[in-house]
């Protein structure tokens, strides 16, 4: 439940078009519920301004699915990450309006009642592939209900295509940058805009980028100033941090 539903109920309540019995039965997993196997934080979207998401990779089927189930009883939504394609499956269905995203391994039920994008966030990937970490941090901030522009295969071994595309980089609010190998790319993309730059390193390359830590290192002494970086592989991080920027 977030702040617009919630006074909505209250509004209802006061009016006399709702009784306090029937309030309190909508609020009846309110602030969590507790399933066999999970707390689910109903409360999450009121007190941060984003609900509860579902980390579905370690996670049984059936579990995905009654998480889900349940977010999507009393918020009509849910998001779950790192999803697999049996789990979506599962889902799809219970769900008819779900949208699977193969590549980000993302599970989606929009919400019916989000209206237009606020802000754009610019993604942009050095190299194909990257481009699954990049597609969930942009189909995450989609969710999140933002404009998401795309930007990909601009890494620095060939320069130029990164600054071809400096208007695209200048139009937009909040540029997510993700790189593998050695993570040059947020500190160059740092040194061309004003605005917030989000660096996220994948694991992606050879033998001594040590599973995405020599990016990881490469970000985080970056020489462009006010580049923040977030964990390995964590598109998710991004964007959560991007909307949150947004929203202020």
């Amino acid at each position: 439940m977030n702040a617009g539903e919630l006074a909505g109920l209250l509004g209802d309540v006061a009016a006399g078009r709702l009784s306090a019995a029937a309030a309190i039965d909508r609020l009846r997993h309110f602030p969590s519920e507790s399933l066999p196997y999970a707390t689910i934080d109903h409360h999450r979207a009121l007190r941060q301004g984003q609900p509860e998401v579902v980390f579905c990779e370690g996670k049984t089927v059936e579990q995905v699915a009654g998480i889900c189930r349940r977010l999507a009883d009393v918020g009509g939504s849910f998001l779950g990450t790192r999803a697999t394609t049996e789990q979506a499956d599962a889902l799809r269905g219970e769900h008819e309006r779900l949208v699977w995203h193969p590549i980000a391994r993302v599970v989606h039920l929009p919400d019916a009642t989000v209206g237009a994008p606020t802000g754009r966030v610019l993604v942009v990937s050095a190299g194909t592939s990257d481009l699954p970490v990049a597609e969930e941090a942009a189909v995450v901030a989609e969710a999140f209900g933002h404009a998401v522009d795309r930007l990909h295969d601009v890494g620095v071994a060939g320069i130029h295509r990164i600054l071809a595309a400096r208007e695209r980089l200048d139009a937009t609010d909040v540029v997510i940058v993700v790189a593998g190998m050695e993570g040059a790319l947020p500190s160059v993309v740092g040194g061309l805009v004003r605005q917030p730059v989000i660096a996220v390193p994948t694991s992606v390359g050879y033998g001594a980028s040590f599973g995405g830590i020599a990016a990881l290192l490469g970000m985080l002494n970056s020489c462009a100033s006010g580049v923040t970086v977030v964990n390995i592989d964590n598109g998710f991080g991004a964007a959560a941090a991007a909307s949150r920027i947004l929203r202020r």
